[in-house]
């Protein structure tokens, strides 16, 4: 019985109680993603569960055996950082950075949402593909909190990796 996390194979933890953001964070020691709020508020903790975003805090990590689980670790390193690593750190996406590990999972996560044509609240025509508009992107980012305020920054960033003109 194991997690795979960012493609490497974890045995499930003997406490059936322990939250995936704990398990991550003490037994993988995969630390980039953060505990924020641990109430599934702030959205610090999210991670990518077969390309679905969750907050982690909120599942429980014996109910992932056998998934594939992507944390920030797994989107890229400090030598060969992601695309949406790149934009965040070219539009200053970012200011304490204690958010970012979340907002950069969820955001690529979001894109893939868009691609396969998932609606949301803020989406005008839903028999049409979502278009990528600014409304768009903060509704869907809406769950990850910045407290520094990046948010402008967040939505360019966002803009440079799908594509977007701003």
């Amino acid at each position: 019985m194991a997690i795979s996390i960012n493609g490497q194979e974890y045995p499930l933890p003997e406490d059936p109680r322990t939250s995936l953001l704990d398990f991550l964070r003490r037994e993988a020691r995969l630390t980039g993603t953060k505990k924020g709020c641990d109430h599934g508020q702030c959205g610090a903790c999210t991670v990518m569960v077969g390309g679905l975003r969750i907050n982690s805090c909120l599942s429980l990590a014996i109910t992932h055996e056998g998934d594939e689980i992507t944390t920030i670790e797994g989107l890229g390193s400090l030598t060969s950082p992601g695309a949406m690593q790149e934009a965040f750190v070219a539009h200053d996406g970012f200011q304490c950075g204690y958010c970012t590990p979340g907002q950069i999972c969820s955001a690529t996560a979001m894109l893939q949402e868009i691609a396969a044509g998932w609606p949301s609240d803020a989406t005008q025509d839903l028999t049409a593909t979502p278009s990528l508009t600014d409304e768009e992107i903060r509704e869907r980012m809406s769950g990850n909190l910045c407290r520094c305020g990046a948010y402008p920054n967040i939505v360019a960033a966002i803009r440079d990796v799908a594509g977007a003109e701003a």
